[in-house]
């Protein structure tokens, strides 16, 4: 069994102070559903509508009505990625961060197939995964700043590798948040929403 996808090391840095990536995804609910409500109990594919009678959008799942692709993060400490959607196909991937960033790309009964930032995953159960929206920073000491424009004050500093949590995002830039720090970067300094994507 491939073991991978473990993030470590990465943190948000303000002033002298490291707060570990990890911190901010246990403080995300696992109970919010994809509009970032809390629904106390419920998963990932908590607002779920069955489509109607006709032909099926070839843009949503045809298990859940949402949008494909779309992004949810790893609920716990570990999910296994399985070749195919059921617990009798081996294991390929062993996702270790809770919180980390995850996209959708198909369903099939109470599974998903996912794929992280560098396209590797699989099929996983959807009870290990979470509507709480999360990006991972790609570049190295990327600035949190006050307002989402190039010379805003530096709030502080993430490093490649940091899970933050996803609030709203405008064409360019998303608003993020990690170890009590809160800023906005450049939508192409993170990974974990497309690049149309618009968050209130």
């Amino acid at each position: 069994m491939k073991q991978g996808r473990v993030w470590l090391g990465a943190a948000i840095l303000a002033g002298a102070t490291c707060f570990a990536g990890a911190a901010l995804a246990q403080a995300a609910d696992p109970g919010e559903t994809l509009d970032a409500r809390p629904i106390p109990g419920l998963s990932a594919d908590a607002t779920i509508s069955r489509h109607q009678e006709g032909g099926r959008d070839p843009d949503r799942g045809p298990v859940t009505n949402l949008p494909l692709p779309r992004y949810v993060s790893l609920k716990g400490g570990e999910g296994n990625a399985r070749r195919g959607p059921s617990l009798s196909h081996r294991i390929d991937w062993v996702f270790r961060h809770a919180g980390m960033p995850l996209r959708v790309v198909a369903e099939f009964g109470h599974w998903r197939r996912v794929e992280d930032q560098d396209g590797a995953g699989g099929w996983v159960h959807y009870s290990l995964l979470s509507g709480v929206r999360t990006a991972i920073v790609t570049q190295d000491m990327l600035d949190l700043l006050a307002r989402p424009e190039p010379r805003a004050d530096v709030m502080a500093r993430a490093e490649a590798g940091a899970i933050v949590r996803l609030h709203e995002c405008t064409l360019d830039w998303c608003r993020v948040s990690g170890g009590g720090e809160k800023g906005w970067v450049p939508k192409t300094a993170i990974w974990g929403v497309e690049p149309d994507e618009i968050r209130d």
